[in-house]
């Protein structure tokens, strides 16, 4: 995997000052999620790199203090917002774990998840974009 030119710095550094024990498999996941579109822009947000599309949060990494796990929360921002009757997206991906019909997580355990998992990833970020935009 080629590293990621559009990686923010405010990001590195600030994973540079957490000394996550999990820093290679989120530097992986980062390099997967903005090569899997290229609009996404990285910040961070709720203490860990947060991507957008057009400005809006859809995706989160939840890092910390977990230290056994990098898990990517999907979702439409920050505020509650009405319930769909169905799931934002109808994929059957066994990595998405649904919490609401326009919240699921995936959980990585190791590198070798990480990269099992990139194909069918990118194709998640971009349905699940395409379809919050949508909404």
């Amino acid at each position: 995997m080629v590293k990621q030119s559009n990686k923010s710095k405010v990001v590195t550094e600030f994973l540079n000052e957490l000394n996550h024990p999990f820093r290679n498999e989120i530097e992986e996941l980062r390099d997967y999620i903005l090569a899997s579109n290229k609009d996404l822009t990285e910040n961070i947000k709720w203490n860990a790199p947060n991507y957008c599309f057009e400005n809006e949060d859809r995706l989160t990494m939840r890092i910390h203090p977990i230290t056994t796990k990098v898990q990517l929360i999907f979702h439409r921002g920050a505020k509650k917002q009405e319930q769909s009757k169905d799931k934002l997206i109808a994929n059957k991906s066994k990595m998405l774990v649904w919490k609401e019909n326009d919240r699921a997580i995936i959980t990585f355990k190791n590198s070798q998840e990480i990269e099992n998992g990139k194909t069918e990833l990118e194709k998640i970020i971009n349905e699940w974009i395409n379809a919050a935009k949508n909404q």
